[in-house]
């Protein structure tokens, strides 16, 4: 049993400036205690919320008598968590400033502050007592009412000045059952495809990543040159546009992103499998660019995010129930699954068995060889019992037979368009069959 935890985002109505006002007069006063305990945490070292609020519960509720009790409990909660992520910061020496900022606040609410009223408003608790608010619905709130989701006691709310505005963040939560793999589905992630390997066959999902990352670096540089032309270096108005290049760069991003992992857990809760991921370090980029001069490489590779991709796996994957495992990603896409000698690459992506004279491809070689480790293989040229579940062709013919070594690519357009991977498949043999 996995207990699966989801954010829903729900906007407000636009409310009366006299009802808005006192959000906004809320607000300030959260920020301010916020910003009070954050130092004081800071201070002292505290990175825990139950001697934050020990020791500054009193104080608070002497300063705002007029606020409800538990904002200070919230604002406890908030500030230990600003405090504790700035302090192992400070410890990794990541710190730019001697203290923390308190730019953007989100109010935080406990199951005191706020209460739901129905599926079309909410009840907010203030200095001016409570106050009712109503919601606007979207699909992404009633998918996760419908499927039996419940709602958590804990919220989060934020004001959106421009349009007046409650922006809501609500927590859904669900238990999820697990189930004993009955098979594995393989996924190695790279820069521009993912390649998963699905009953023998690697399918190499294209993402494009780098395309969409140098498309907005050079979107950037240019709204950069002519801003700084025009209204000279840092301006106001170059900020603003530069801001929403890379909000819409991290949507799009997100949407790959989410979209892909969506497919390949319901594929693998379709079969029963596990899904099989190599396990990366904190940073891996900074180890991939050490050998790397290029500055245009170095900037893909950081905005890769390979880790952003297994975790939207994994994240998936808990509301699924699916079983997800980590294995040792070294040297998969470098030795033969088949006699555990070394692979000699050439220019592109294929490469010679340096023993058995079988030509591989990069992905399909690190497919294959997570799904040994998976097993219990070692990847070494001793035979195994768990290696026979996972037939390995490797023709010593060169680029041949296509069918194993070079994978089918799958465009980007294809597989978002598409309702799951079951599909791709069949469409791929269908062709196959035709051929």
């Amino acid at each position: 049993m996995v207990e699966a935890v989801r954010t829903v985002v729900v906007r407000s109505v636009p409310l009366p400036r006299r009802t808005f006002r006192i959000f906004v007069e809320l607000e300030g006063m959260y920020r301010n205690i916020v910003e009070q305990l954050v130092l004081y945490a800071v201070n002292n070292d505290i990175t825990k919320f139950t001697r934050l609020r020990a020791e500054k519960y009193r104080e608070v509720r002497s300063l705002y008598p007029q606020l409800p009790s538990h904002y200070a409990y919230t604002a406890c909660q908030d500030a230990a968590e600003r405090a504790h992520s700035f302090l192992r910061l400070r410890r990794m020496g990541k710190a730019r400033k001697p203290y923390p900022e308190v730019r953007s606040v989100s109010i935080w609410l406990d199951d005191h502050l706020w209460s739901a009223e129905g599926l079309t408003s909410v009840s907010l608790a203030t200095h001016r007592g409570r106050l009712r608010v109503p919601v606007e619905l979207n699909k992404h709130y009633l998918r996760y009412v419908n499927r039996g989701w419940r709602l958590a006691l804990e919220a989060k709310v934020k004001l959106d000045r421009r349009n007046r505005r409650l922006v809501l963040y609500l927590t859904f939560k669900k238990e999820i059952n697990g189930y004993r793999p009955k098979n594995y589905i393989t996924v190695d992630v790279n820069e521009d495809a993912e390649a998963v390997l699905i009953d023998g066959v690697v399918y190499l999902l294209e993402t494009n990543l780098s395309r969409v990352t140098l498309g907005y670096y050079y979107r950037r540089r240019s709204v950069q040159e002519k801003y700084d032309r025009v209204y000279g270096p840092g301006s106001r108005l170059a900020m603003r546009v530069l801001r929403r290049l890379s909000n819409n760069e991290r949507a799009l991003k997100r949407e790959i992103r989410w979209k892909l992992a969506a497919l390949i857990v319901r594929e693998a809760a379709r079969r029963q499998a596990a899904i099989v991921l190599e396990r990366l370090g904190r940073e891996p980029a900074n180890h991939m660019i050490e050998r790397i001069k290029n500055p245009q490489l170095r900037h893909r590779i950081f905005q890769a995010a390979f880790k952003g991709m297994q975790r939207a796996i994994e994240e998936k994957a808990r509301e699924y129930g699916v079983p997800v495992i980590y294995v040792d990603p070294r040297n998969t896409s470098k030795v033969c699954p088949i006699h555990g000698t070394e692979i000699v690459y050439g220019r592109n992506r294929h490469g010679v068995c340096s023993k058995g004279g079988e030509t591989w491809h990069r992905d399909v070689v690190a497919c294959y060889n997570l799904l040994l480790r998976a097993l219990g293989g070692d990847g070494g040229a001793a035979p195994s019992r768990l290696r026979a579940l996972a037939p390995v062709d490797g023709g010593p013919v060169p680029l041949g037979p296509k069918e194993s070594h070079d994978p089918p690519a799958v465009k980007l357009g294809r597989w978002l368009r598409a309702k799951s991977l079951h599909s791709i498949m069949i469409e791929h043999k269908m062709s196959e069959m035709k051929v």
